[in-house]
C-alpha cells in the first residue's frame, strides 16, 4: 500500500500550512540551513516542519535546495506547501521495512524534496514549509541532509550529522524527537511564544496596577497630611 491514502486523509493540513511561517520570527538567519521547530514528540502527527535556508554568498544567489529525508526512520505523508517562485518535487522510495499505521501498511515514503526555480539573494533567506502525517517513534533524532546550490555552480553541503559535542563545520538540519505527548506536540511552536507574551502582558498589567495603587496611596497620605497641617494652622 502506498502513502497516498495517508496523504489524502490530511488534505486539511495543506490548507493550514500557509500559516506555518508565523512559527518563526523575522530575526537574522543562521549561517547554515536549519529546521524549525527544533523538536517534536515521537510519533507526532499532522504537523509542519520549516526549513530555513539563508544565502551566505555575497556574489551569488541560491537557486536550488535539496532536502533529503531519512528512510530508515521515515517521515510519512509528506506534503509540500506551494512557495512563490519555487517548484517543489517530492521523490519517494520503497521502504526496506514497511510501517504499520491506523490506515494500513505504508510501503513507500518521501526520500527527498527538491526546490528549484526561485532565487535567494545575498543577505536573504527563504522558509520552505513541509507538512507531515506522522513522525517516527523509534528514534531520538531525524537528520535532514541538505544541498544548497548557488547561481555560480557552487554547492554548500549541509550533511554533517550532529554528535552532541561541538557543532560541525557543515551541520545538517536535525530535529530532536522527544518522549513527550505526541498529540500535544502538534501545537505550533508559536503558540508557546504567544502564551509567553500573554503572560508577560498580564504580568505587566499587574505591575502597572500595583504601581497605580501605590501612587494613589501616596497621594492619599499626602492629602491627609496636608489636611492635618491646615487644620492646625487654622486653630486660634
Amino acid at each position: 500500500m502506498s502513502a497516498s491514502r495517508l496523504t489524502a486523509r490530511r488534505a486539511a493540513t495543506v490548507a493550514a500550512v500557509s500559516a506555518a511561517t508565523v512559527l518563526l520570527t523575522a530575526g537574522a538567519a543562521a549561517a547554515h540551513v536549519t529546521v524549525h521547530p527544533e523538536s517534536y514528540a515521537k510519533g507526532a502527527t499532522d504537523g509542519v516542519l520549516t526549513f530555513r535556508v539563508p544565502n551566505e554568498d555575497d556574489s551569488a544567489s541560491t537557486t536550488k535546495v535539496q532536502v533529503f529525508l531519512p528512510t530508515d526512520h521515515p517521515v510519512l505523508g509528506v506534503l509540500v506547501h506551494p512557495q512563490d517562485g519555487w517548484t517543489a518535487k517530492v521523490t519517494t522510495t520503497k521502504l526496506k521495512t514497511p510501517v504499520k499505521t491506523d490506515d494500513g501498511t505504508i510501503t513507500e515514503a518521501a526520500s527527498a524534496i527538491t526546490f528549484t526555480g526561485g532565487k535567494i539573494g545575498a543577505g536573504q533567506y527563504e522558509d520552505f514549509n513541509v507538512a507531515f502525517g506522522q513522525l517516527p517513534d523509534d528514534t531520538g533524532q531525524l537528520v535532514f541532509k541538505t544541498l544548497q546550490t548557488y547561481s555560480d555552480g557552487k554547492v554548500a553541503r549541509w550533511i554533517e550529522e550532529p554528535t552532541g559535542g561541538e557543532e560541525p563545520e557543515n551541520p545538517a538540519p536535525a530535529l530532536k524527537l522527544t518522549a513527550g505527548d505526541a498529540s500535544a506536540a502538534q501545537a505550533p511552536a508559536r503558540t508557546a511564544t504567544a502564551t509567553v507574551k500573554t503572560a508577560d502582558g498580564s504580568d505587566s498589567t499587574a505591575r502597572g496596577l500595583g504601581i497605580a495603587g501605590l501612587v494613589v496611596g501616596v497621594l492619599g497620605l499626602a492629602a491627609a497630611a496636608f489636611a492635618i497641617v491646615r487644620s492646625r494652622a487654622a486653630r486660634p
